[in-house]
């Protein structure tokens, strides 16, 4: 089965779960730990070796889960992806309940990534015609990438719109290379 089909399942069930007040911070601390498991090995190894009893791996899950804020109901759901052997999925549940939560408000999440940093102007600019486009409100995360030498992308959930100069070169590059 893949990752990602079970990563949605898991993130909506969990949503199901939650009262409406307790999505944002089961959305945070589920990101911060996505985040941690992904960046350390140490934890990976820890929910993945046999050295450690469930017991110990859902102890450790949680702990970090009351640090990131987390509500007795995503703890006991963190407790439950270590009973089902499913803890290493963490960051991509997380992103699925953020998707599943952006939905449920009717709110788009967008990713903006530019060679430089936008101005006040050009984000709001930006901000409107997504909106207008999506026909929903945009929660829009701005990054600054000078690998895209200039011009931008915009990522709306898998689709990638680039109109970078880095993309530019890398098509010209792959045509040049065919020939």
């Amino acid at each position: 089965m893949k990752k990602s089909s079970v990563a949605r399942r898991y993130a909506k069930a969990l949503l199901e779960l939650l009262d409406p007040g307790s999505v944002g911070p089961t959305r945070t601390a589920l990101t911060a730990l996505g985040t941690a498991l992904t960046e350390s090995t140490q934890l990976q190894h820890v929910l993945a070796s046999p050295a450690f009893s469930l017991d110990e791996k859902s102890g450790v899950l949680t702990a970090l889960g009351q640090q990131a804020g987390c509500p007795r109901v995503g703890l006991n759901f963190l407790s439950q992806l270590v009973k089902t052997n499913r803890a290493l999925f963490l960051p991509e549940i997380a992103q699925a309940f953020g998707e599943f939560a952006d939905r449920s408000k009717g709110t788009q999440h967008v990713e903006i990534r530019s060679a430089a940093p936008l101005d006040s102007v050009m984000q709001e600019s930006l901000k409107a015609k997504l909106k207008s486009s999506l026909k929903r409100e945009v929660d829009v995360a701005l990054r600054v990438d000078p690998t895209l030498v200039a011009g931008i992308q915009i990522h709306i959930g898998s689709t990638v719109y680039d109109s970078s100069v880095r993309n530019r070169l890398d098509t010209m590059q792959s045509l040049l290379m065919r020939e």
